[in-house]
């Protein structure tokens, strides 16, 4: 399955945002739920279909212009899925900020079985603002976790801020999830430009770190997806995300 997704916003000139496109294809379905009277603006994205599954291509672009505030989260988790015998599915995610974006959707569920590689490239412009979070679950419950690959670059002023590659699962060189995120069955990362809106929970699985430029990266590793989320949900508690009904 291939599909395109994009959304556009932009400052209305009220002191708001307006999104001036907002198109998806399943399973990429983009729908705004929030911010509609001024503001920010929020989209979740909704899972139009089962997957990823091994074979699809799936690419997304976010472009938020310079005075617009754009907030993009998920409906649900995104469970990454073997299907039949095919390449790797795929997800590319390219993303312009020369406002704020806050990238905030729930955690990538690497099934046992799947083969899934998300890249991501994140350009932002001089003055723009950025909250990128990444959170992978490796495997449902009591099974062995999927081959995924998550690789993100992360850009500032046109210097490279950020970049980071995790590969966890089987794959033909040897490396599993115990070699690279130790006794850890969940992982997530949140990148912040300037600095983070919250205060990081103390956990021995969690750090903090200032990047070589204005920025700071969290990062927690727990043996589940709540110990993770208990230490970087404090970081991204703008406001409680509450789950909206969405239309088809």
């Amino acid at each position: 399955m291939r599909a395109f997704a994009q959304v556009v916003a932009e400052a209305d000139g009220r002191g708001g945002t307006r999104l001036a496109v907002l198109r998806g294809e399943s399973p990429l379905l983009l729908r705004r739920t929030g911010g509609r009277s001024g503001g920010d603006a929020t989209v979740h994205l909704v899972g139009g279909a089962a997957g990823p599954l091994r074979g699809d291509d799936l690419r997304l672009e976010v472009t938020v212009r310079a005075g617009a505030v754009l907030t993009v989260r998920s409906v649900a988790a995104q469970l990454a899925l073997p299907g039949r015998p095919a390449p790797a599915s795929r997800l590319v995610i390219h993303a312009s900020v020369a406002g704020t974006l806050r990238w905030l959707p729930e955690p990538l569920i690497a099934a046992a079985g799947c083969d899934h590689h998300t890249s991501s490239v994140i350009e932002v412009a001089e003055g723009g603002e950025l909250v990128w979070r990444d959170d992978l679950v490796c495997g449902r419950h009591a099974e062995p976790s999927g081959d995924v690959r998550l690789d993100t670059t992360i850009r500032y002023g046109g210097r490279t801020l950020y970049r980071h590659d995790l590969t966890v699962g089987r794959h033909a060189d040897g490396w599993d999830g115990a070699a690279v995120l130790g006794g850890g069955r969940a992982v997530g990362t949140v990148v912040a430009v300037p600095g983070l809106p919250g205060t990081l929970t103390a956990s021995p699985g969690a750090a903090l770190m200032p990047l070589a430029g204005p920025g700071v990266l969290a990062t927690a590793v727990g043996a589940d997806i709540r110990q993770v989320q208990a230490a970087l949900d404090p970081l991204c508690a703008t406001e409680a995300p509450t789950p909206l009904p969405v239309a088809a």
